[in-house]
């Protein structure tokens, strides 16, 4: 019944409603908790199955699109947490351009896909922590700066001095002071198939780094 008319309202017996909802926006709460009092919740997670055997051509390598989505969910699993890995619907219209034989498109898609809306959404994820999208992204394992789509910078002395003068003690403990770079548009990285297959398989030995330094970070690439 109606609150305002008193009327009868109904829907046939054969009729189905199906909506999807993302349990990662958090400001769905409420509803949330209505809507399951009232409908059937079935969770669907990333498939990279539906992209098996979907590789991507470049001049420079091959990508595989399933191993790409798998390895960047583990890491963000890890990071984050499971209800904000990636769905595989971001890969599909470039599996779509594979399947249509038409590769340049679709590595010019998968690009696409990565600056436009893989990266943001990972910057909205790590509020901009600048290490810790590196670290999806495997740039920190990759020891040619060219192939980083995050580059990573230590500010030396000279530099701090030079911004700050003298006497700004930002390194007065021995910290490191780290500015990051997201790779501009012309960049080379973004016509690199090697940049890409970078992140699910290492191509060459990683750099050595000491994980237990301190490292102070204006979070902001420039």
């Amino acid at each position: 019944t109606l609150p305002y008319s008193k009327e009868k309202f109904a829907v046939p017996d054969n009729l189905y409603l199906i909506g999807t909802m993302n349990t990662a926006d958090r400001s769905l709460a409420l509803m949330d908790t209505a809507l399951r009092r009232r409908f059937d919740f079935v969770e669907m997670m990333p498939k990279p199955s539906l992209l098996k055997d979907c590789v991507v051509k470049h001049d420079d390598g091959e990508i595989n699109l399933s191993e790409l989505l798998t390895k960047l969910n583990e890491r963000i699993e890890i990071l984050y947490d499971r209800e904000h890995t990636l769905g595989h619907a971001f890969f599909m219209p470039i599996k779509a351009l594979v399947d249509a034989g038409t590769q340049d498109e679709a590595f010019n898609a998968l690009v696409s896909v990565f600056k436009n809306k893989i990266i943001p959404l990972l910057e909205e994820y790590f509020f901009e922590d600048w290490s810790k999208i590196r670290l999806v992204l495997a740039d920190n394992q990759k020891n040619d700066i060219n192939l980083q789509f995050v580059q990573q910078h230590k500010q030396t002395k000279q530099d701090l001095d030079g911004l700050f003068g003298r006497n700004h003690n930002l390194d007065q403990y021995g910290q490191e002071v780290v500015k990051y770079t997201l790779a501009a548009d012309e960049d080379d990285v973004w016509n690199s198939a090697k940049a890409f297959i970078g992140i699910y398989k290492s191509t060459e030995e990683a750099p050595t780094e000491s994980p237990g330094s301190q490292t102070e970070s204006n979070n902001e690439p420039s």
